[in-house]
């Protein structure tokens, strides 16, 4: 007989976590999280999950209590012998931590991997990561989905006659690339250089882009610093009109008030991270139904290819 299918979510991740149930056509399972005086949690399940395939939806974003409360889930699904657990996490945190770039620091994303397992996760679910090369820190599966998926028919429904797409930087060519291919346009490079994280000192753009409807491509958006004065950049160099396109709205320190007075037509981004406040440039897409349909595949034993654009 076929283990019952169950979908939870953690505290912060809750909002998506309901759209993804939603989506799938069931109901959202029961949690509660006990909280102590001094800050400690305990999360625990109001219903069984005794031979159930249990689904966690929790993005690990800031505060560290997200990926916490993540792993209490798993270990707590475990402990009450769930058949399999599968931690649906669209934003991986920690995943910009996946080299040693300098001596004597820590390699986040592979501690958070170990951390994660040794949880006792079966599976893991996420999207866009900073890096490709995460997926082999786990020695599980690991569904990497892509927000192309979103974004690419949504550039369509744009009808821009002259799009160029821009990397940021040298990291997002291979991004761009794969984006510039699917919509049969033109790619262009930003340079930057970083005196410090989240700090850049010397930016510059390595292609035409006059007379050109420029989409800037990231995974993410964290202090906004890079990406509007790339725009800037674009707009000295003719460009007709600019737009970023970020998969995980991290917006951290002033990032609002730089988008807000950035030279961004539009910003596109996605529900992974949900928004502190409302701006009028900033456009949501839900991956609600994406991962509503990849969760279905998985849990079915199906194959997931077809999702994939990029």
């Amino acid at each position: 007989m076929k283990s019952p299918i169950k979908i939870f979510s953690g505290s912060d991740s809750k909002y998506l976590a309901e759209k993804i149930a939603n989506s799938y056509g069931i109901e959202l399972g029961k949690t509660s999280i006990l909280r102590f005086s001094d800050g400690e949690i305990q999360p625990s399940y109001e219903e069984t999950v005794r031979g159930a395939t249990v689904f966690i939806v929790q993005s690990t974003y800031q505060p560290l209590d997200n990926l916490f409360e993540l792993m209490l889930l798993i270990d707590a699904a475990k402990r009450a012998s769930a058949y399999k657990i599968v931690a649906v996490i669209p934003y991986f945190g920690y995943a910009r931590q996946d080299r040693k770039d300098k001596p004597r620091v820590a390699v986040g994303a592979k501690l958070v991997a170990n951390l994660l397992i040794a949880a006792g996760v079966n599976r893991i679910m996420t999207m866009d990561l900073h890096a490709d090369q995460i997926q082999g820190f786990f020695d599980i599966p690991v569904d990497h989905l892509f927000a192309s998926s979103l974004f690419v028919p949504y550039i369509k429904s744009l009808n821009l006659k002259n799009i160029v797409i821009a990397a940021p930087d040298v990291g997002g060519t291979k991004r761009a690339q794969a984006y510039s291919k699917f919509l049969h346009c033109e790619m262009v490079i930003c340079y930057k250089h970083r005196e410090r994280p989240n700090h850049v000192g010397k930016i510059m753009v390595i292609g035409d882009v006059k007379g050109k409807d420029v989409i800037l491509l990231d995974d993410m958006i964290d202090t906004a610093g890079t990406i509007t004065a790339a725009a800037d950049l674009m707009l000295e160099k003719g460009a007709h009109s600019v737009r970023a396109m970020a998969t995980h709205a991290v917006f951290s320190g002033s990032a609002y008030e730089k988008l807000e007075k950035s030279a961004f037509v539009e910003v596109i981004v996605t529900d992974t991270i949900p928004l502190k406040k409302k701006i009028d440039k900033v456009t949501v897409l839900s991956v609600s139904n994406l991962f509503a349909d990849v969760i279905g595949n998985v849990y079915n034993f199906e194959s997931i290819s077809s999702k994939f654009i990029q």
